[in-house]
């Protein structure tokens, strides 16, 4: 009974992040655990488990009245996390230069940024591949230097729909320039693992913050589209401008 209540509350909170980042649940959207649970054809305890998920990831407000109540996000909140994910990173990578990472880690970073090296010699671009790698390359980089207190809070603040370092990053309408954006982002990548290797702490920590920065390029790139274009971006759909 209790991996079943699992499984639902799993299948609610895919489903309701999926609404909010797509724009159907919008910034202001009341939400009532005994609707949804009827909508959903669950109870409501894994709904409930649901939307707690979801208030800490910050999609949701706890209702005063009861209930929660779909966030919306400025500009400005994007900006100012992607910023910190830079600090945090720029930290974690300075101290896995002074630390010394370890090689089997580092061996795994290097295989990872090969990876990334093949699609970009494809010729249609894998975009879904690259987040993957990237994603995972930088859950590597946290890792590096061997820091509990370090990981926890780069996990934490990435979480965020908008902090992910693969965040913003399906814009097919505009692929050519993306790509572009990506493939200096690879270089960063790159540069980056061998500061780290090499034991350069300030330049390891100057290349991540850096690196964090490109994706705050993106998301002011897809800004300045037309609400049409940035149609089915994940995540713009949570900003209120």
């Amino acid at each position: 009974m209790e991996e079943r209540s699992g499984t639902h509350a799993q299948r609610a909170l895919l489903a309701l992040r999926k609404r909010i980042l797509g724009g159907e649940l919008p910034g202001g959207t009341r939400l009532f655990e005994v609707a949804l649970a009827e909508e959903l054809g669950i109870s409501r305890t894994p709904v409930r488990d649901a939307l707690s998920r979801l208030a800490a990831e910050a999609l949701l407000d706890r209702a005063s009245g009861g209930g929660f109540v779909v966030r919306s996000f400025a500009v400005r909140d994007v900006v100012d996390t992607i910023e910190l994910r830079g600090v945090l990173e720029g930290t974690a990578a300075r101290l896995a230069a002074e630390r010394g990472a370890p090689e089997p880690l580092l061996a795994e970073a290097r295989d990872i940024l090969r990876q990334i090296d093949a699609l970009f010699l494809s010729q249609d671009f894998d975009m879904e591949g690259y987040s993957r790698l990237n994603s995972a390359f930088h859950a590597l980089l946290a890792r590096l230097p061997q820091s509990d207190v370090l990981l926890r809070e780069i996990e934490r603040i990435t979480a965020l729909p908008f902090a992910s370092p693969s965040a913003f990053l399906d814009d097919s309408a505009h692929m050519a320039a993306l790509t572009r954006t990506l493939s200096a982002a690879h270089d960063q990548h790159r540069a980056l693992l061998e500061a780290i290797t090499n034991r350069e702490g300030f330049r390891a920590e100057s290349i991540a913050r850096e690196h964090a920065r490109a994706a705050r390029r993106n998301v002011e790139f897809l800004l300045t589209h037309e609400p049409a274009q940035r149609e089915g971006v994940p995540g713009l759909a949570i900003l209120a401008g």
